[in-house]
């Protein structure tokens, strides 16, 4: 312990030439361990470096078989391998859970992201990437299997790769297809039961208003996703270098297409594309009929909210004029003289009074009451 305290007991001699006194050392001492190490400061992690940063995929030859299965790779190798450069990745980032879709096109592959599947498709082979959550998925599962009916299918004319884009998107149609249908049944009984409603005070509750607003929620976050599919079609049917780029197979076989020939791709997509904007138009159909059933049930709410306020006002112009009336007693039911005592008209002309009065007061809280309420045009 002591020979661990020369150093600083030296540094202290250096700042002043000489020894200080214990409790000055210990000062000392203490301001130059918290100035080289501070206490309770988190050390932030050291990065992970570029080169080691890796993928985890699955690959399919041309006849639907594993060629390797769960195997990780390094990105610098996976782009190298091939010909892919590394801002293509971002594409199929498997660290990230929301990413937008997205369908590139390059000279020796096509990078597909859309919905749970994201993949690399080449002349001869795919590549699956394992995205996160989705590894023992349903749709994952369905989707494997039909791709590998595909590829092993010898009744199909299409080149490897136009099949297993056409696996992609009938898994991803299939998928939303699932989903909004998942959506109708519960929100269409939901709407019916609303729309039903005979007594709108006593049958609304907040259980069925708080499942309005999540339906809502959902189907507008599944509509954003259709919609999101419906403009990467849209955007790569605009390019006819891209459609043309998406024969892999003419290219290796050295009859590459023209930018105008690309029929086949074109069809393929655009049927799928159509696919698309109707389960979109369905689950705009659906919002739009959640928001006419809200502002109808908003209607009725202000209404009987409306009759609640008619109701305590009327009340309150009631009370006001029983108050009136009971100001005449209170006046007059004090112990001093005011020479009525003796007077046999005295009690009904005060009560007379007082209930002209009252009733005067109701009279004009009421015509009052029914201006304020005329609605002006």
């Amino acid at each position: 312990m002591y020979k661990s305290l020369q150093p600083w007991r030296s540094l202290c001699k250096q700042r002043t030439g000489f020894y200080k006194s214990p409790l000055a050392q210990a000062r000392c001492m203490h301001e130059r361990l918290t100035e080289t190490t501070p206490p309770f400061r988190r050390i932030p992690p050291l990065p992970v470096k570029v080169g080691e940063l890796r993928l985890r995929c699955s690959e399919f030859d041309s006849q639907g078989f594993f060629t390797s299965t769960e195997d990780e790779f390094r990105k610098t190798d996976f782009c190298q391998q091939h010909s892919l450069l590394p801002r293509d990745l971002r594409t199929i980032d498997t660290s990230s859970l929301y990413q937008k879709p997205s369908i590139l096109v390059r000279s020796e592959a096509i990078l597909v992201n859309m919905a749970h599947l994201k993949a690399l498709i080449k002349w001869d082979r795919v590549v699956l990437f394992n995205t996160y959550g989705s590894a023992d998925s349903y749709n994952q599962n369905m989707f494997i299997y039909d791709l590998q009916e595909r590829l092993r299918s010898q009744k199909e004319e299409l080149p490897f790769e136009f099949r297993t884009l056409e696996a992609m998107l009938i898994a991803v149609t299939s998928s939303l297809q699932s989903e909004m249908e998942v959506f109708e049944g519960p929100v269409n009984k939901l709407l019916n039961d609303l729309e039903n409603l005979a007594d709108i005070e006593e049958s609304v509750n907040g259980h069925q208003l708080r499942e309005l607003l999540q339906y809502t929620k959902k189907l507008s976050k599944f509509e954003q996703d259709c919609l999101s599919i419906r403009d990467v079609l849209e955007e790569l049917l605009d390019h006819d270098d891209d459609l043309a780029a998406m024969y892999l197979t003419a290219k290796k076989t050295n009859k590459p297409r023209a930018s105008s020939d690309h029929e086949e791709v074109e069809l393929l997509l655009e049927a799928y594309l159509k696919q698309t904007e109707e389960i979109a138009a369905k689950a705009s159909t659906l919002r739009s009929h959640m928001r006419s059933t809200e502002e109808i049930v908003q209607i009725l709410l202000n209404v009987s909210r409306n009759s609640l306020i008619w109701y305590d006002i009327r009340l309150s112009i009631i009370t006001l004029s029983a108050t009136i009336v009971g100001v005449y007693g209170a006046l007059f039911g004090m112990n001093l003289k005011n020479y009525f005592e003796d007077d046999p008209f005295a009690f009904g002309l005060v009560t007379g009074i007082s209930l002209l009065s009252g009733v005067g007061v109701f009279a004009v809280s009421v015509r009052k009451l029914k201006t304020l309420a005329k609605i002006k045009v």
